[in-house]
């Protein structure tokens, strides 16, 4: 009889062991899981900052204007041609807005800004005025580089003073786009380099 109970002991103790590797077993399981949850949800946090970041980033390089080219348009005008840059959305011309800047010739600077809308913005191949900008297309609209109040970044000014004038173009929610304007020939026409 005493070798049945020494039995049954023994089999006490390895149901004891049994029961404690499979607390440790679960403990693990649950430390293992919540450890893939806190790694997936990083990995998840990431890759949204990453996709914030890219669509910011694709805003800004797309949403920006190309000069291709500009003319004097008149002593006080510059005639832009423009296209929205590769991958733009098509743009209002009250959203894309433009800045001179220039030497007064006395030491000082002046400033002149507004919109494309306000002068007619008319697509490259001659058809009527518009009021959206198209990607993909070219386009030509008229900045105005004197205010008439003591403001005067116009093509005759820059020439006559010998500066240069740097434009800016800005797209609202988008990128902004700058182009030095240097006049050497002031008549009709004339490119400005």
């Amino acid at each position: 009889m005493k070798n049945t109970q020494e039995k049954n002991l023994k089999n006490d103790n390895l149901a004891a062991i049994g029961i404690g590797a499979m607390i440790v077993f679960i403990a693990l399981i649950l430390v293992a899981a919540v450890a893939a949850a806190v790694i997936i949800q990083t990995a998840e946090k990431l890759q949204q900052n990453a996709q914030s970041t890219g669509d910011d980033t694709t805003d800004e390089m797309s949403g920006k204007v190309q000069v291709l080219n500009v003319f004097v348009n008149d002593n006080e005008n510059f005639e832009v041609y423009f296209r929205l840059a590769a991958g733009s959305d098509d743009t209002a011309d009250v959203d894309i807005l433009w800045q001179i800047f220039c030497d007064d010739g006395a030491a000082g600077m002046d400033r002149l800004a507004g919109d494309f809308a306000d002068g007619a913005v008319t697509p490259l191949d001659g058809t009527a005025a518009v009021t959206t900008i198209d990607a993909g297309t070219g386009y030509r609209t008229t900045i105005d580089g004197d205010d008439g109040a003591g403001n005067d970044c116009g093509p005759n000014a820059l020439f006559a003073n010998n500066v240069k004038a740097t434009l800016y173009l800005h797209v609202v929610g988008g990128g902004t786009t700058y182009d030095v304007l240097k006049v050497n020939d002031d008549s009709v026409g004339s490119v400005v380099v």
